[in-house]
């Protein structure tokens, strides 16, 4: 796989970024795949070993840019094959964050068929998919519609994490280092944003998957309640080999979204800062949200997460009836609601199972508002020591028949187009 070199990010992009790296940091704060290859399997794209000689032509280096492995590049020219893989991407800007035990495969595929372009994986504990082939079995599987993916690792041990990352980079466009989860969990595990600590163990993850393997290495990071700071830890992962960089403008300690807002301002200084692709999270709960963060942040692309859960369709222009009812004109009855998901999310269960308790989750996200008309609905769902899709099928048409209803809303076709064409 090689693209043209039309399709390259300009060396010119980059020049005014060659003098500036400073890292003092002033706080410290079937069908599905399962993985049950042996580590180290190989991909199945073929790399030329003669990309790091400096007496290549440049065409050459050009067309194989795409494929080169990080650790003959540098410099620029690993900024271009950074640039040229999101090209080959297709350059994705509507993407399913990582959520932990709810990014999986047939939620993955739900939010793609409507409007999602790219996905995360859950977060994988780089350990025990070393360890364990139930966990591997379990946690991770793929189908080869489920591209452009990000596979996503929590780790803080440079060779277990290359091990995991082996693993799965057959099967996806980029291994993601979790640098962001703020979660107890990760503070006693001592991964996600309490890595933050440890800037020189952050470095040593990143660079030891960018010089062994064949695909991208992504990162997932908040930021630093100091904006100097988180510059300076953006520009020190892009200099250990990131490729991607997905921000979350919210601090480390700034667990709940719906009272802390997200810093689209700092991501918008991270985009300015770097020469990679840059994604932005936080504060996406529907199109208009998707458009505004672009514009004003200047990101390559935008995630969300929280709001996929309550409204897998947000990236096709649906939103739920707290964003459409708020006294804007120009929303409508979308003809679709959170029980016709749920069915379809249901159906893609049954071909691309997964662990029941995901499913459970899955099913108190969609209907949450609907269980609150009916409690005694999800008081039933709640006694079920073990749930068969059947009772859940049930469990819809139970609500269905209580004449419970709460649709997706659209905006009028004439109204809902931004100037970019996104839909509103």
């Amino acid at each position: 796989m090689k693209l043209n070199s039309s399709s390259l990010y300009p060396l010119s992009t980059f020049v005014k970024h060659l003098s500036r790296r400073k890292y003092t940091m002033a706080s410290s704060t079937s069908q599905t795949l399962t993985l049950t290859l042996s580590a180290g399997s190989p991909p199945e794209l073929y790399f030329d070993d003669h990309l790091c000689s400096e007496k290549r032509e440049q065409q050459e280096h050009q067309s194989s840019l795409a494929d080169s492995p990080s650790r003959c590049l540098a410099g620029e020219l690993r900024f271009e094959r950074a640039w040229a893989h999101w090209k080959k991407l297709g350059e994705p800007k509507f993407i399913v964050a990582p959520m932990v035990d709810n990014s999986e495969l047939p939620f993955r595929m739900l939010c793609r068929k409507y409007g999602a372009q790219a996905a995360y994986t859950p977060m994988l504990h780089s350990r025990i998919f070393s360890e364990n082939e139930k966990y591997r079995s379990q946690e991770f599987t793929t189908c080869k519609e489920d591209r452009p993916l990000f596979a996503q690792f929590c780790a803080n041990d440079p060779d277990t994490l290359l091990e995991a990352a082996r693993r799965v980079e057959p099967y996806c466009d980029y291994v993601d280092i979790n640098l962001g989860c703020p979660q107890r969990i990760a503070r006693r595990g001592n991964y996600g944003a309490f890595l933050m600590d440890n800037l020189p163990l952050v470095k040593s993850l990143v660079e030891k998957l960018a010089l062994n393997l064949h695909v991208p290495v992504s990162c997932k990071i908040r930021v630093f309640p100091n904006l100097q700071d988180t510059i300076n830890y953006a520009r020190m992962l892009e200099d250990a080999g990131c490729s991607l960089l997905a921000v979350h403008g919210r601090t480390r300690d700034e667990k709940d979204g719906k009272k802390f807002r997200a810093d689209w301002n700092a991501i918008k200084a991270v985009k300015n800062a770097v020469s990679i692709p840059v994604l932005a999270n936080g504060d996406i709960r529907h199109m208009n949200d998707v458009q505004r963060c672009l514009e004003e942040t200047g990101a390559d692309g935008v995630l969300s997460a929280e709001s996929l859960l309550e409204n897998p369709a947000l990236f096709a222009g649906f939103r739920t009836a707290e964003w459409a009812l708020g006294g804007e004109e120009g929303n409508k009855d979308g003809e679709l609601d959170q029980a016709n998901l749920l069915v379809e999310y249901l159906k893609l269960c049954e071909k691309y199972p997964v662990p029941w308790r995901m499913i459970r989750s899955h099913v108190h996200k969609l209907l949450g508002e609907w269980f609150r008309i009916q409690p005694q609905v999800r008081d039933e769902l709640n006694s079920q020591s073990k749930l068969t899709f059947e009772f859940l099928y049930n469990i819809v048409g139970q609500l269905r028949e209580l004449g419970v209803r709460i649709p997706l809303y659209t905006k009028d076709a004439h109204e809902g187009r931004t100037s970019n064409g996104i839909a509103a």
